[in-house]
C-alpha cells in the first residue's frame, strides 16, 4: 500500500512540475539575443517563414512553438569580406522582406515600448544585432544608419576585428592575427576612433556588446560607457577556459555596470571536453573536409555538412543540457540572478547541447531551471526580463 501511495505521489509531483514549467515559460517574455539565421538566408537562399525542420535550427513556426517573444537577429559577415556594410544591409533587407510577408506573426520594433506592445499582441518582436564593428567601415554615419534600420546592439569585434579595437582572437593569439594582436594605433583595446564609437552608441541608445572582445577592449569599454552593456552570446571562462568566455572579474564588472550576460549554447564554450572530441572528429574526416574546402565550400559550412552526414558521431559529441544550465547557475551564484539571459547562437553553431535540437526546445531550459530550484520571479528575469531592463536603460537620453 505504501509503495502504491509513493508511486502515485511521484506521478502527481511530475505532473505538477510539467504544468508548472510550461506555465512559467508561456507567461514569461522569452528573449534570445543572438540567432544567425539571416546569414543562412543570404548564403543559402533559404526562407525562414517556410518549414526548415532538419535544415536549420530556426524558422517562424518553430519560434512560436518554442514560446519565443523577442529575437535579436544577428547581422554577420566575415571580417575579411569586401564591402561589409553592404552585406549588413542585404541581411537586414532579408528580415524586412520576411516581416512584410508575415505582419500577423513578426514585427520589427524600435524600442522597449513598441516591443511590449507587439509581445502583448502575441507576435514576435524583432530587432537586429550587428556582429562585428568592421561592418561600419570606420564611419560613424554608417553606425547611425544601421541603428536607424533597427540595429539595437553592435558587437564591437568579431574574430577578425576592425581597425579600432582588438578581439579575443587578436589578443589571445597575436602571432595568428593579421594585426599582430594590436589595433591601428599599435596597442590593445580601443583606439581614439573606437572611443568615439562607444560614445556615439551611448548617445544613440545602442547597446554595446562585448562578446568576442579582447580583454583590453572589454576593460576600455567598462571604463568608458555610461550605459549598461551586454555580452550577447558568451559563457563562463572558469568552467571552460575558452577565449570567447568571460572571466569572473569581467562578469562582476558587467554586473556592477548593470549589464547582462546572455549565455551561449555552443558546445565548445560550455563543455570543457568538447574541443578534444571535435579535434578527433575532424582528424578522422580530414580528407573529406579538405576536399569540401578545396571545392570552394566555406570551412564552417564544410564542418556543418560533415556533422549532418555523420549524425551519430556528432550526437555523441553534444554536451548534456545540464552543462548549459551550469553556466547560468555559475553566473547567478557569482553575481546574482539579475545579470544572466539567453543568447543561443542558433544557426551560428554547428552543434547544440543535447535536447536543444532547435528553437522549439526553449521550454526545456525553463524545465531544467525549475528542477534546479529557480522560482517564477527569477525565471522571468533570466528568460528575458534582465535583457529588457538593459534595453530600456540604454534608451534613456
Amino acid at each position: 500500500m505504501k509503495t502504491k501511495i509513493l508511486i502515485f505521489s511521484l506521478i502527481l509531483t511530475q505532473q505538477f512540475m510539467a504544468q508548472s514549467y510550461k506555465k512559467i515559460h508561456s507567461e514569461a517574455i522569452l528573449v534570445d539575443t543572438h540567432n544567425d539565421i539571416l546569414m543562412k538566408v543570404v548564403d543559402q537562399g533559404i526562407i525562414f517563414d517556410q518549414d526548415l525542420t532538419g535544415k536549420t535550427h530556426s524558422d517562424l513556426a518553430r519560434w512560436k512553438q518554442g514560446g519565443l517573444d523577442v529575437q535579436l537577429f544577428s547581422v554577420y559577415c566575415d571580417g575579411a569580406i569586401k564591402n561589409p556594410y553592404a552585406m549588413a544591409n542585404r541581411e537586414m533587407d532579408s528580415l524586412d522582406a520576411a516581416v512584410s510577408r508575415n505582419p500577423d506573426k513578426i514585427v520589427k520594433v524600435a524600442n522597449y515600448s513598441e516591443l511590449i506592445e507587439v509581445v502583448t499582441q502575441h507576435k514576435i518582436a524583432a530587432m537586429f544585432g550587428v556582429e562585428g564593428g568592421h561592418m561600419i567601415e570606420d564611419h560613424l554615419n554608417k553606425l547611425e544608419a544601421l541603428y536607424n534600420r533597427g540595429a539595437r546592439y553592435l558587437t564591437l569585434t568579431h574574430n577578425i576585428a576592425p581597425s579600432w579595437a582588438t578581439s579575443a582572437a587578436d589578443e589571445a593569439s597575436p602571432n595568428l592575427s593579421k594585426k599582430g594582436g594590436f589595433n591601428s594605433e599599435g596597442k590593445k583595446g580601443l583606439t581614439d576612433f573606437g572611443i568615439q564609437v562607444v560614445k556615439r552608441m551611448n548617445y544613440l541608445g545602442m547597446m554595446i556588446d562585448v562578446s568576442h572582445s579582447g580583454d583590453q577592449t572589454f576593460w576600455d569599454v567598462i571604463n568608458l560607457t555610461t550605459k549598461p552593456i551586454i555580452a550577447s552570446h558568451s559563457s563562463v571562462y572558469s568552467l571552460v577556459p575558452h577565449r570567447r568566455n568571460l572571466k569572473d572579474d569581467q562578469i562582476k564588472a558587467i554586473a556592477k555596470n548593470g549589464g547582462v550576460i546572455q549565455v551561449n549554447f555552443h558546445p565548445g564554450f560550455i563543455d570543457p571536453g568538447f574541443e578534444e572530441k571535435e579535434t578527433i572528429f575532424l582528424e578522422k574526416h580530414k580528407t573529406e573536409l579538405d576536399s569540401l574546402m578545396e571545392s570552394g565550400m566555406d570551412e564552417w559550412y564544410s564542418m556543418d555538412y560533415l556533422y549532418k552526414k555523420y549524425t551519430d558521431e556528432a550526437n555523441n559529441m553534444r554536451p548534456p543540457l545540464s552543462m548549459l544550465i551550469d553556466h547560468m547557475d555559475y553566473i547567478v551564484k557569482l553575481v546574482g540572478v539579475d545579470y544572466v539571459g539567453i543568447g543561443s547562437d542558433f544557426d551560428g553553431i554547428n552543434l547544440t547541447p543535447q535536447q536543444l535540437d532547435d528553437v522549439s526546445t526553449y521550454p526545456l531550459i525553463t524545465k531544467a531551471l525549475v528542477e534546479r530550484g529557480y522560482i517564477q520571479k527569477d525565471l522571468n528575469k533570466i528568460l528575458g526580463g534582465n535583457f529588457l531592463r538593459v534595453l530600456k536603460a540604454n534608451e534613456v537620453k
